[in-house]
């Protein structure tokens, strides 16, 4: 039960920075050649995604704390002890500390990469191996099955970045101008 207070946050948080990040960068780069905007992108999504990543843990645990706190008063089981209850600082700083890691992969990746194509095929790659590093970790501390895990991360991961690359490319740049 402990496991669970630092690892579901850790595990989303690593998996939403790696998997936004780059697919942000993705979609950036399906409109921008410029090395700067990709990378640029790159940081405020890590910065952004961090924050977001901590708050909502932080609120979503809370939430769930104090819906536990009270549905054990109306039960009358106090008995229960208190570190079985979710802790809300320890999601948001599983949270914020994996989304930044997570990010920082695609971001430093890409960042001394000048051919468009290199850095785009870069990206892809570097983050589908640290997806599926990801996913063995993660089923490696959750003791569940690494295949399905494997696949899990790495499937969610290509869609992600299809799509945003994908839309991102149909809008184009002359609609953004």
């Amino acid at each position: 039960m402990e496991r669970a207070q630092w690892l579901r946050p850790a595990v989303l948080g690593a998996n939403d920075g790696l998997v936004s990040v780059a697919s942000l960068m993705m979609g950036v780069g399906a409109v921008k050649k410029d090395p700067k905007a990709m990378l640029l992108a790159g940081f405020a999504g890590l910065v952004s995604g961090a924050c977001g990543m901590a708050i909502g843990e932080f609120v979503a645990v809370y939430t769930q704390y104090d819906v536990e706190i009270g549905q054990m008063k109306r039960d009358m089981e106090m008995e229960m002890e208190k570190r079985t209850l979710p802790n809300p600082l320890q999601a948001t700083l599983a949270s914020a500390v994996s989304f930044s890691i997570g990010a920082l992969i695609p971001l430093l990746s890409a960042a001394f990469i000048e051919c468009y194509l290199t850095r785009l095929i870069v990206v892809v790659a570097t983050a589908s191996f640290a997806l599926l590093v990801f996913g063995r970790v993660a089923a490696q501390l959750g003791k569940t099955p690494k295949l399905k895990s494997h696949v899990r991360f790495l499937l969610g991961g290509w869609i992600a970045m299809a799509i945003t690359f994908g839309l991102s490319k149909l809008l184009g740049t002359s609609a953004l101008m």
